[in-house]
Order: structure tokens, then C-alpha cells, then sequence
């Protein structure tokens, strides 16, 4: 079976797993339009998000059989037409503690000034030229309140912060439960947050929800973390709103188009801690994401597949 890994951008699918008795290409630089790589792939493995798989591309892979993502959930996947071509497309298991560790990251990182003081370090500049936010007794608010905003809101309360969530179909019986305080709409959690977080799964009624009217009800001293994804905020206000520096900033790890351009403005403002999408990104999401792409590939040719998905999440 010739298979196709897309976008392994570290150079690491080949190292995570046994792929001996498969026909495996690996394709390391992100392709805008993949469909002439793809021509002879029976099977492709894909990363995530990273290459969107829409009907009009499937409609031009005739040899496809098999679609891999990582996850469990693709929005970027269009199953039903995945479905008309006849092609299986299954997942893999994925950690939920990465993404985690990466919205403290960049709390941590745009209340200390982390990358400032770091490029100062580096490059000779002055010693202390920042002064940090306390993060012990700052409200810590929590847009979306499933495993990963919980989870999130537990480091939180550690840190001694006074955590309050909101989300359309939230009960304060879940609040309660964790000790945290449920605002009665968003913009009454914006307005009380000191740090926002964003924890939503994008769809319908997700996408644009913090819009131009939610990002003007945050203080003037507070940050907005993302590491859902980036359409749940409009950009164009959130650009805004930094560019003025009518918020302190912004932890951003999710992007409209990705990789981001090099000439986007999100690049230039001074108030922006951003990572390259990398809340998924460690050794055991890895290990995971292609050890069970291999066994999905096996299980196929088996006839039996694995985490097959066969409707959107």
C-alpha cells in the first residue's frame, strides 16, 4: 500500500514508529495544494489540521483508499465527501495534557515577559527592564469548561487565582464541583478576567464568538490565550485591539491560515507571545499519532479498520 505522511515539519514519523512492509513517502514542507504529491498515495497520513481535506481535493486523489488524521477529530476532514469517494478515514488516541501545559506556557510567559527579557539576555540588553503581573489573586477567566478548561482552571487555583467560567450550556452544578465561580455571559467573564483562556471546540455557534463587541469589554491590563482554535476570535478586531493596545496582550498558538504568513501583522505587534500551533506537539502525542497511524494502516489492509470516524465531533 503507498502511503503518504504530509507535513511531518520535525522530520519525526519515521523515527516514531515501525513502518517496515509499507511503500511510506514522507513529505516534510507544507504543500498549499498537495493533490499532484498525492497522485499515486493509496493512503495519506495527516497531521492534525496542518492540510485541510476538502471535497474538491479528495475528488482529485482517485487511488485514495485510506485517510489518517492524529486525534480523534478533524474539522478539516470533509467526511461525507470522504465518504462518497469511498474512501476509510480513521484517527488515532491524542493526550489532553500538552495543550495544557502549553496555554500555562504562555500565561506564564505574557505575565513575566518572558520572550523581552529573554531577547535582552541574549542579546546584551538591559538587565530587568519588565515588570511582571501577579498571577496569586488574578481572576483567571475560562471561556469553555470541558476536560481542558478544567484542567486548566485546576493549575489556576494552584496558583492561587480566582477562577471563573462561562460557556453556552454551562450549569454552576459543574462549576461548583471544581470550586469555580460560572459568569453569568461572556462578557461578564470578560470583563472580570485578568487573563482569558480560551477552551471551545470550533463549530457553528463557536466561530467569531469573541468578536469586537467581547474583546472591548476586557480591561485595558488584560491578556486573551488562545490554544482552541483561531476562528473562535475574530482577528481582524482581535488586531485591533493589540494594535491600540486596548488589552496588554495575547498567547496565541492557532492561526486562520497556518503556517502563518510571514508579512501577517500578528508578526510586528510587540504585545503578541505566539507559538507555531504547537499545543499538540510532544514526544508522546508523537509516539501515539504515528505508532497507531501504522496500526490503522495494518488493521485496513486487514480489512478490519481501527477509529474509523464517521461523523463529524
Amino acid at each position: 500500500m503507498r502511503c503518504v505522511v504530509l507535513d511531518d515539519y520535525q522530520g519525526v514519523a519515521l523515527s516514531n514508529a515501525d513502518w517496515s512492509g509499507l511503500d511510506v513517502t514522507v513529505l516534510r514542507e507544507h504543500l498549499d495544494d498537495p493533490a499532484e504529491a498525492l497522485q499515486e498515495a493509496e493512503c495519506v497520513v495527516i497531521m492534525r489540521e496542518r492540510t485541510p481535506f476538502t471535497a474538491e481535493l479528495l475528488a482529485r486523489l482517485p487511488k485514495l483508499r485510506l485517510l489518517i488524521t492524529s486525534g480523534m477529530r478533524n474539522a478539516s476532514i470533509d467526511l461525507q465527501a470522504a465518504r462518497e469517494h469511498g474512501v476509510t478515514v480513521c484517527g488515532t488516541g491524542s493526550a489532553k495534557t500538552p495543550p495544557t501545559e502549553l496555554t500555562w506556557a504562555l500565561i506564564l510567559g505574557l505575565a513575566r515577559h518572558l520572550a523581552v527579557e529573554n531577547a535582552n539576555f541574549h542579546n546584551k540588553g538591559p538587565w530587568q527592564s519588565t515588570v511582571g503581573v501577579d498571577l496569586a489573586g488574578a481572576a483567571l477567566g475560562l471561556v469553555g469548561f470541558g476536560h481542558l478548561g478544567k484542567a486548566v482552571g485546576r493549575v489556576g487555583k494552584a496558583f492561587g487565582m480566582d477562577v471563573v467560567a462561562w460557556s453556552q450550556n454551562l450549569t454552576e452544578d459543574r462549576t461548583e464541583a471544581e470550586g469555580v465561580r460560572k459568569a453569568s455571559s461572556l462578557r461578564d467573564l470578560l470583563e472580570q478576567s485578568d487573563f482569558a483562556s480560551i477552551h471551545l471546540v470550533l463549530s457553528d455557534r463557536t466561530r467569531g464568538l469573541v468578536d469586537a463587541a467581547a474583546l472591548a469589554a476586557m480591561k485595558p491590563s488584560a491578556f486573551l490565550i488562545n490554544t482552541s482554535r483561531a476562528a473562535i476570535v475574530d482577528q481582524k478586531a482581535l488586531v485591533e485591539v493589540l494594535r491600540d493596545n486596548r488589552i496588554a496582550g495575547a498567547g496565541l498558538d492557532v492561526f486562520e491560515t497556518e503556517p502563518l504568513p510571514l508579512n501577517d501583522e500578528l508578526r510586528t505587534l510587540p504585545n503578541v507571545l505566539a507559538t507555531p500551533h504547537l499545543g499538540y506537539v510532544t514526544e508522546t502525542n508523537y509516539r501515539t499519532y504515528f505508532q497507531e497511524a501504522v496500526e490503522d494502516i495494518h488493521a485496513f489492509i486487514q480489512g478490519t479498520p481501527l477509529r474509523e470516524l464517521t461523523h463529524a465531533k
